[in-house]
């Protein structure tokens, strides 16, 4: 029996220019709900495919029908079609999500649920569970055979005014169903009584009080109750999850079509989870395969990696984490391997404050690099933030009946991809680079070391990162604290 076999498509949108990238020839979501026969489950963190012109609350708010068409709000009014007429012929759907955002919050899937048995539909606070966190995973599995995997939220939005990133395999079970068995561990704690599952505890690696699942590994092991969840890998002695040396991956032959490197050998493939409660089978954390991801270049390679937000730190829970995982890494390969290290950060309305001075600490390695003649060190970070235009007017239309001047609707015009890419490793996934992303927030990433997804990715990112919306961030201001004499 040959090995599985699967097709690839990439979803990445921008709302400006986008050169020389392979697109999908349509956006997938109505294909996916039109062509789906057996079954059809969807994660998503909250839902505005309507846009919602009329309602004072929207960032929507104020904009004319002739504008909102003009931003590509049809595209939202497609997939939500789509996923209705997917309902109305007794498809079996599942939806999960956040408790969604103003104005909407859960209206379009308890609207899709409403009179219609075969959908269900739940809301799953992960904040009740962990203290803090979201459901941000952005994931459709149809037929348990076709998956995707990104950062496009069920929004219309994202279809037209935020640049988006994504993968989409077919025909590929393997994957989509291990994908499967995360959804079902989230599905499943939706149901479950959190009192009678959470502990507060004392987080001995993140030196945080804080609340956990009570299978959580970073509970002492004659304290930890039975999980009702599938089977997790043990390893005894330690506390917490730490790094596999072993994950499972997948060898699976992707085709990749309109690409002439694609090749029918069958890569290393894998899929890693967050947060680490929801683990199952022996896959790696998310934190892991970011990690093992920038480890993997070669002496002198580079490694390419794009989020939206990056912080050296918690952003979302009561006590400050310091978390230093990925800094350490990148760090590693500029001293050890000569490596260049390139990121990209969305500068956008909704921007972290204290985002500059982390990414300027981790500029510093520069200058550690090369701090003694000892060093033989050669690599280099280098960081810019990509600016979509208009970032700085989106928002309603009209406030109070008078005019803002806003030129877009809110939470758009920004670089929303969340991605990174060595010379032989791409990784491509749903959470920011943000502490909470990792351990208190449901996220999943798809990794592999086919070849020719390598160089597609390398290919989406060079053209970002050379075009005009990418602009150097600074380093630090050089100076001496004191001097010996």
């Amino acid at each position: 029996m040959g090995l599985p076999n699967a097709k690839l498509g990439w979803f990445n949108l921008f709302p400006l220019i986008c050169p020389n990238l392979l697109l999908l020839p349509e956006y997938f979501p109505p294909w996916l709900a039109g062509n789906s026969s057996k079954s059809l489950d969807i994660i998503a963190q909250y839902w505005q495919l309507v846009p919602r012109p009329a309602d004072p609350r929207s960032g929507d708010y104020g904009y004319s029908k002739e504008e909102l068409q003009r931003f590509g709000a049809n595209e939202g009014l497609k997939v939500y079609k789509a996923l209705e007429n997917a309902a109305n012929r007794k498809l079996p759907i599942r939806l999960l999500q956040h408790s969604g955002v103003s104005p909407d919050y859960t209206e379009e899937p308890s609207n899709l649920a409403s009179g219609r048995p075969n959908v269900k539909n739940v809301t799953l606070l992960l904040s009740d569970w962990w203290g803090s966190g979201v459901v941000h995973a952005k994931v459709w599995i149809s037929d348990s055979r076709d998956v995707y995997i990104g950062s496009a939220n069920n929004d219309w939005k994202s279809l037209t005014q935020v640049k988006e990133v994504g993968i989409y395999l077919t025909g590929c079970s393997e994957i989509a169903e291990k994908v499967e068995i995360y959804y079902n561990n989230l599905w499943k704690l939706s149901h479950l009584n959190v009192s009678a599952y959470t502990r507060s505890v004392w987080d001995q690696q993140w030196q945080i009080n804080r609340k956990v699942p009570c299978w959580s590994h970073f509970i002492n092991p004659k304290e930890r109750c039975r999980s009702p969840l599938p089977k997790y890998v043990k390893i005894a002695h330690v506390s917490g999850y730490p790094v596999l040396s072993d994950p499972n991956m997948s060898h699976i032959s992707i085709e990749t079509p309109g690409v002439n490197d694609s090749s029918s050998d069958p890569q290393p493939n894998y899929l890693s989870f967050a947060p680490p409660e929801l683990l199952f089978g022996q896959y790696q954390t998310d934190e892991q395969a970011w990690v093992d991801t920038i480890k993997s270049v070669g002496k002198g390679g580079t490694v390419r990696i794009n989020t939206m937000d990056w912080l050296g730190q918690s952003g979302y829970t009561k006590e400050t984490v310091y978390w230093p995982s990925l800094s350490s890494a990148i760090s590693e390969v500029v001293f050890s391997n000569g490596a260049k290290v390139q990121i990209l950060v969305a500068k956008w309305a909704h921007f972290i404050n204290n985002t500059d001075q982390y990414l300027k600490s981790l500029l510093y390695s520069n200058t550690l690099c090369s701090s003694s003649k000892y060093n033989h060190c050669s690599g280099k970070v280098e960081i810019k933030y990509y600016i979509v235009p208009g970032y700085n007017s989106t928002g309603p239309a009209a406030l109070k009946g008078a005019a803002t001047g806003n030129m877009y609707p809110g939470y758009t015009r920004v670089n929303h991809g969340k991605y990174a890419v060595s010379d032989v490793r791409a990784h491509i996934s749903t959470s920011n680079l943000v502490w909470d992303y990792f351990y208190t927030t449901a996220g999943v990433s798809f990794g592999t070391y086919q070849p020719a997804i390598v160089s597609q990715l390398q290919e989406i990112f060079n053209a970002d990162w050379t075009s005009p919306y990418a602009v150097p961030v600074e380093p630090l201001d050089e100076g001496h604290a004191c001097s010996s004499r």
